[in-house]
């Protein structure tokens, strides 16, 4: 490649201009930025039809949107613990090129500011009086941690009696056995299969409240 057309050029808020180029690649720049190119580099990039030389097209990529996205994902992370995928989705969401996200995502992972494994121990130790085995896997999964590591963290983490947090989850709804109807048990038994419990643990629980 050595040139790319502009196919769309449309200003945004803040200054910022979106540039749309014939491979459907989206760059939003801003004036800051613009002003750091040549007046002929920008006169080419802020005209619909014109071409664009590949060297200047990777210096966009690279040079400008490249080193923000990185620092914005630096950011995201100080603010809060993220998974891969949860970054990645963050930062295409955030309007940047996909091949810059990309970038960005294997910057901070390998410089260990990103992972997953991490993530899910400390998802685990912190959740898990009072959520099941089972729920914990689940949200993982949903947070797009691989499957492996959802195994090995709760492997190496999980040491909650799931017994013991069902029974103080129904102490704490001052649930009495003893006296709930057939419909009062249906209730409390959904809500626990909801909470990821296991039937048989559920029962036991409850047959032991009866008593």
């Amino acid at each position: 490649m050595q040139e790319i057309q502009v196919t769309g050029v449309a200003p945004r808020e803040k200054g910022r201009v979106c540039i749309r180029f014939e491979d459907d690649v989206e760059m939003e720049l801003y004036r800051s930025e613009l002003g750091k190119l040549t007046g002929e580099e920008r006169a080419l990039l802020l005209r619909e039809g014109t071409y664009v030389p590949a060297e200047l097209y990777r210096k966009l990529l690279t040079e400008i949107l490249g080193i923000r996205v990185k620092k914005r994902a630096l950011f995201l992370l100080e603010r809060m613990d993220r998974t891969e995928q949860q970054l990645y989705e963050k930062l295409l969401s955030s309007g940047y090129p996909e091949c810059c996200v990309g970038e960005a995502v294997a910057y901070v992972k390998k410089y260990h500011y990103i992972d997953d494994l991490k993530y899910a121990k400390n998802y685990v130790r912190c959740q898990q009086q009072r959520k099941s085995r089972q729920r914990l896997g689940m949200d993982l999964m949903r947070k797009g941690v691989p499957r492996d590591l959802i195994e090995q963290a709760l492997e190496e983490e999980f040491v909650s009696d799931e017994r013991e947090k069902i029974r103080a989850l129904l102490e704490k709804r001052h649930y009495d056995g003893g006296s709930a109807d057939r419909r009062e048990q249906q209730r409390i038994y959904q809500f626990l299969m909801r909470r990821g419990y296991k039937s048989g643990d559920i029962l036991a629980v409850m047959r032991q409240l009866c008593g």
